[in-house]
């Protein structure tokens, strides 16, 4: 597999990890929002005990925006690369589009929400997978090709 199509593959991988995060984030955020006991996703209150909520609707919150809507905003970046002046005012990296840098915070987002969840709720098995979905959109985001892509000429 040459370089530019090797690049264009993770590229994609990129796109799919972000639309599989934003969607199951998405749903499961609105999800725990519609019916905060949890019982549409099958999940019991005790899962909460060690943490500072008494029921599902600040997390499922939480979940839907800072998770899902970030990721599916962040694909929409990535894959049709428009500009957003207020969404660039938050880029670190001036050399980079937004959504590049974007991907970055949603990937450190994604482990960091399941990090704290791990530490003040009780273990679910999808947790692990989670961050595996977090971490690999860190290492795509950060694969030469893909920054290459998404370099700007603002330095």
């Amino acid at each position: 597999m040459s370089n530019i199509s090797e690049y264009k593959f993770i590229r994609y991988l990129l796109y799919l990890l972000h639309l599989f995060l934003g969607i199951n984030a998405c749903i499961g955020g609105f999800l725990l929002m519609l019916k905060s006991d949890g019982s549409l996703l099958q999940m019991n209150q005790v899962f909460l005990k060690n943490s500072p909520f008494s029921n599902f609707f600040i997390p499922g919150l939480l979940l839907f925006t800072c998770v899902g809507l970030l990721s599916v905003l962040t694909l929409c970046g990535l894959a049709f690369k428009f500009n957003f002046k207020i969404l660039n005012t938050l880029n670190m990296y001036s050399d980079r589009h937004w959504a590049w840098a974007f991907s970055l915070y949603t990937g450190i987002t994604t482990i960091l929400w399941i990090t704290i969840q791990l530490l003040i709720t009780e273990y679910f098995w999808i947790q692990p997978m989670i961050i595996l979905f977090g971490l690999s959109i860190l290492i795509c985001t950060l694969t030469p090709g893909v920054m290459k892509h998404y370099k700007t000429n603002n330095i």
